[in-house]
């Protein structure tokens, strides 16, 4: 049994339990709880230790990797400078449609604060951006605001330090780089063993929010499923106007071309075994060129996941929504910025690994609790689905506009 189903099955167990003691009730449902609550928030504060560490580690491999590549090969740079734009633009649909789809498509009643035991709705204090809102980002000590919790100072530093990185002599550059993969392996390996105990860790949050909230915490789930599978299935959408009017192509055709790779996404859950039938579908009706299709679409597979940050920043809206607390525009474009960074840092992670790496950091800048993630990660299934297909779609969208641009060009 795979690790995914082994969780799966585990939240479906404790959502049982802790909805059948919340319909029971009795004096021994309060001596349970108190039992199985330590049970999961130790597990979920183990899952959150080496988060940040993990995080600045993973981007400053990626940044400097992809800031490296860029300078080698000017295809590659106008194809990072693309990936760049269209991640932080499929972030900003997020931040303007998931609150939208909230307010028309609410959480369920009665699922608010069922998972943080909030029972009431929070403000989360807004500012209005200044020059000293801004110069609050600077990471004046990054070791006190790692210590802090302050993710969005902690992303900063290690988006400056990726560059810095890639200007120092090449043997300097490998010690440090090398230094910094083998720091992100070896808190990977802690990560594991964390998640080696999450059907427990699953099985104890799921008892307790299914026992203080009953069928609501299901209802919110089914219903979460469908919010991030729609957010998903809306950036995907709006791959194919700009495939036409930046790639040059009709409709029909990049419709046509796109369909055998969504296919094997749908169905496999895999960019890199859609790889094949995107490479297929270049050579054939996108009519892109071998070079810049061997760049574009290798750089594409490791570094560009357009449905990563508005899926992401969804789950974040999401869990907000869910616990009642309110968020103003300044903790959006914040959502937005470290989502946009932080995709970066799912390059070859297990998707388990991914979901933790990318989410948690999101929430922790936007003042968001984290206590519900595991529970998602139990349902992330069918939203992956909608995940890859988006990123096979816009893998070969960029691929097309790269190779326009490059025509162009000459």
């Amino acid at each position: 049994m795979s690790l995914t189903l082994k969780i799966l099955v585990a939240l479906l167990l404790g959502l049982g339990c802790g909805i059948v003691m919340a319909e029971l009730g009795g004096p021994w449902s309060a001596d349970i709880l108190a039992i199985v609550q330590p049970v999961g928030k130790a597990w979920l504060g183990g899952l959150q230790m080496p988060l940040i560490p993990l995080i600045f580690a993973l981007l400053v491999t990626g940044i400097a990797q992809a800031a490296t590549t860029a300078r080698t090969s000017g295809m590659a740079a106008r194809a990072i400078g693309l990936f760049a734009v269209l991640l932080v633009a499929s972030a900003g649909v997020a931040a303007l449609a998931g609150p939208l789809m909230l307010h028309l498509w609410p959480v369920p009643a009665g699922a608010v604060g069922a998972l943080s035991g909030a029972g009431q709705v929070t403000q989360v204090p807004d500012v209005r951006p200044s020059a000293e809102w801004l110069l609050g980002f600077i990471p004046v000590n990054p070791l006190k605001a790692a210590t802090e919790g302050q993710v969005v100072a902690v992303v900063l530093f290690a988006l400056i330090f990726g560059f810095a990185v890639t200007r120092i002599a090449d043997d300097k550059r490998a010690q440090l780089t090398g230094f910094f993969e083998a720091l992100a392996d070896a808190l990977l390996v802690v990560v594991n063993w964390v998640l080696w105990l999450a059907p427990v860790g699953v099985f104890a949050l799921a008892l307790v929010a299914g026992a203080q909230s009953g069928l609501a915490t299901a209802g919110a789930l089914l219903h979460y499923i469908g919010f991030i599978v729609l957010i998903c299935v809306i950036v995907t959408a709006l791959v194919y106007p700009l495939a036409v009017l930046m790639g040059r192509i009709a409709p029909g055709r990049f419709a046509r071309a796109a369909f055998p790779a969504q296919a094997i996404a749908f169905s496999t859950q895999s960019s890199i075994a859609s790889l094949p039938a995107m490479i297929q579908a270049s050579d054939g009706p996108l009519a892109v060129r071998e070079t810049t299709r061997s760049i574009v679409l290798s750089l594409a597979i490791s570094l560009f996941r357009i449905t990563s940050p508005p899926a992401n920043l969804g789950v974040a809206l999401y869990v907000a929504a869910m616990n009642g607390v309110v968020l103003g525009p300044a903790q959006l474009v914040m959502g937005v910025l470290v989502a946009a960074i932080v995709s970066l840092a799912a390059v070859g992670l297990p998707s388990q690994i991914t979901f933790f790496t990318t989410t948690g950091p999101i929430c922790l800048a936007m003042g968001v609790p984290v206590e519900a993630l595991p529970l998602l990660l139990a349902v992330e299934t069918v939203p992956d689905i909608f995940r890859t297909v988006g990123n096979v779609t816009a893998d070969m969208a960029a691929a097309r506009i790269v190779d326009q641009q490059g025509e162009a060009r000459a």
